[in-house]
């Protein structure tokens, strides 16, 4: 099913590629997304879902140092978050906070909390402790994953923790375990590896080659959604990794992001370098057993698991984030820096 132009927009001044949920905002449905600008400053915006969902407000608009290549919200305190930049040459990572009356400044300066200045290799993305308040971070380069402690009231970090991923691999990504938070997956170039947390080490692995993106269900032990080049998408269920439980067609072109929706588990959000955004449905692999009926028709009834595809852009499509406020709600961002916010609510199943 191809979508329309239905959704609500907002464009930034540069391009762009992260955008992140602000989970710790409980009044508001807002994201976080920053700039890839080499030659400009770059900016981060907090974005806000007017009430009544038919308008996107700018919160807030600061400068940033250099080009925003990951950028994560703080699950416990809206006003935090972090991001992997780079200069050109040269990547670091810090932890950042929004000044506490940035509604009521006219340039307003993002404060930094802590700089993760062990690295030595291209870093690819800093992971928050899934849930609660927590002072550990995770970052991740080429080489190296990290756990550190955070001291934000001396605006220090410290690394408690540090393993290397050996010569023969390098490091791509990562995602916290939202179900177990002694653990947490990797991505390398040739395969998925699950380490514990509290000794670094790594305890198994799936062999797997270019996984662009993975998520963890939130709601369901054990299960992982990936998105790689081979496949396209792929759920799995991690007591039996042999091979996928499930897989979807995913992209025309490379799928770059996947999502489980925070609540609503059966829906999958895609995004990838077509310039497209794609809706699934995946019921098998939901956290709920019982019945449901779709809003528009039996999901338990259809042989397509694309529900829609999202195709208001026109460039690739690299962000994608689900609200945890209102799951009904996803934004997305393109490269040529235009986010878009959809509603699904006429996709949610019905008990």
């Amino acid at each position: 099913m191809q979508g329309g132009a239905t959704g609500i927009g907002y464009g930034l001044k540069y391009q762009a590629r992260c955008i992140s949920d602000v989970k710790a905002d409980t009044d508001n449905t807002s994201f976080i997304t920053g700039t890839l600008s080499l030659k400009e400053e770059n900016e981060v915006h907090l974005i806000r879902l007017a009430s009544g969902g038919t308008e996107l407000v700018c919160e807030g608009l600061f400068s940033h140092p250099n080009e925003i290549w990951d950028l994560a919200s703080c699950p416990f305190d809206s006003r935090v978050f972090s991001t992997v930049y780079s200069s050109g040459e040269s990547y670091g990572a810090a932890i950042w906070q929004f000044p506490e009356l940035y509604g009521q400044m006219n340039s307003p300066q993002l404060e930094q909390l802590a700089l993760l200045n062990a690295h030595d290799r291209k870093i690819k993305c800093v992971l928050w402790w899934p849930s609660g308040k927590h002072d550990k971070v995770i970052s991740i380069d080429e080489g190296n994953l990290f756990l550190w402690s955070l001291d934000s009231s001396n605006k220090t970090a410290k690394v408690q923790l540090k393993e290397s991923v050996g010569m023969l691999d390098y490091f791509s990504g990562g995602a916290w375990d939202p179900n177990d938070w002694n653990a947490a997956a990797v991505t390398c170039d040739s395969s998925i590896q699950f380490w514990d947390i509290r000794t670094m080490k790594k305890t198994s692995s799936i062999e797997r080659a270019h996984v662009r993106a993975m998520d963890y269900n939130k709601k369901k032990q054990n299960l992982l959604v990936t998105a790689d080049d081979e496949a396209g998408i792929c759920i799995w269920d991690l007591r039996m990794s042999n091979s996928p439980v499930r897989e979807l067609p995913g992209h025309t072109h490379w799928t770059w992001s996947v999502q489980f929706n925070p609540e609503y588990d059966e829906l999958i959000l895609s995004a990838g370098t077509d310039s497209a955004v794609n809706l699934w449905y995946a019921p098998s692999i939901s956290s709920d057993d019982s019945p449901t009926e779709g809003l528009m028709e039996s999901p338990t009834h259809r042989k397509d698991p694309l529900l829609n595809s999202y195709n208001d852009y026109e460039d690739s499509v690299y962000g994608i984030a689900w609200s945890s406020r209102e799951p009904w709600f996803f934004a997305s961002l393109s490269y040529d820096g235009r986010v878009v916010v959809e509603s699904v609510k006429q996709y949610l199943p019905r008990k």
